[in-house]
């Protein structure tokens, strides 16, 4: 019983790691692409054009696009709640807990519909 309490304090700590290490990392790509902006005094694309495609935001990237890094950032930010759901659904099925492994596994899915209605849905 100890041990799994233990087990599930470190998962509780990761998912809390995560959640902060995803933040700093998105705050600092977002950061050093506003410092790039400021440096060139160019967004690197044309008025009313952003990097709307993975493609896109990864072709800005290796040009040093600042409008490209910040769609990064912003991506990784975003990113950071999903991961944090994927670990959930592993704690859950660690204690053997099904009913919410069962919901947050129904979280994902409808995270990752609205996502790719979001992508799609242009």
């Amino acid at each position: 019983m100890k041990a799994k309490k233990d087990e599930m304090h470190q998962v509780e700590m990761l998912i809390g790691q995560i959640l902060r290490v995803g933040v700093v990392i998105s705050a600092i790509v977002i950061v050093l692409g506003l410092v790039l902006l400021l440096m060139t005094q160019d967004s690197g694309y044309s008025s009313n054009q952003f990097p709307t495609t993975f493609q896109a935001i990864f072709q800005g990237i290796v040009t040093f696009k600042p409008y490209a890094v910040i769609m990064l950032g912003i991506f990784l930010l975003i990113l950071t709640p999903v991961l944090r759901v994927v670990v959930s659904i592993y704690a859950f099925a660690k204690e053997a807990d099904h009913l919410y492994v069962g919901i947050t596994i129904l979280v994902l899915v409808i995270l990752i519909i609205s996502m790719v209605i979001g992508y799609f849905g242009k």
